[in-house]
């Protein structure tokens, strides 16, 4: 879909505001349902949900799985530091972290490092052989610190709004 640049948080109203709250609950509620919620009829309600996907608001709908029963019982935080400092280095760096399927999110980031790994493993051995095998060959690493995830406090996929 052609995504609109200049549609920005002062373009959305009340409703506008609610149908996304909603989506993010429970995307798979029908335009029937959602409709019900927000007082409008379907067709209203279709066209406002187009209009946020069209202007890339809403980028994109998923299904979100719980990591512990397929088999992801650990979560690490890595900090990565690298040795060097140049926009080819830093492309290079981008492209083999995004290649690599343990990591789920990275973070380029101010403060000690540089970035941010999000990394998802079956256990401390697979972490272990990740760390050696997959990020061992990441050129131009400088330092990593992992911190392991011991318990979830709140986990929240939704953007607040």
């Amino acid at each position: 879909m052609a995504k609109t640049d200049n549609y920005s948080l002062e373009n959305l109203d009340v409703i506008d505001l609610k149908l996304l709250r909603i989506l993010q609950h429970n995307a798979k509620l029908t335009t029937k349902e959602i409709a019900s919620r927000v007082n409008l009829s379907a067709t209203p309600v279709y066209e406002r949900i187009r209009r946020l996907e069209k202007a890339g608001i809403i980028e994109k709908y998923a299904a979100i799985v719980n990591a512990e029963k397929i088999g992801k019982q650990l979560t690490v935080f890595c900090n990565i530091t690298l040795k060097e400092h140049t926009k080819e280095i830093g492309n290079k760096f981008v492209k083999d972290i995004v290649s690599l399927k343990e990591v789920v999110e990275c973070y380029n980031i101010s403060g000690d490092y540089d970035f941010l790994l999000k990394i998802m493993v079956k256990d401390m051995k697979h972490y272990q052989s990740f760390v050696i095998n997959e990020l061992g060959d990441v050129k131009n690493i400088g330092s990593a610190h992992s911190t392991f995830v011991i318990g979830v406090i709140k986990h929240n996929y939704a953007v607040p709004i």
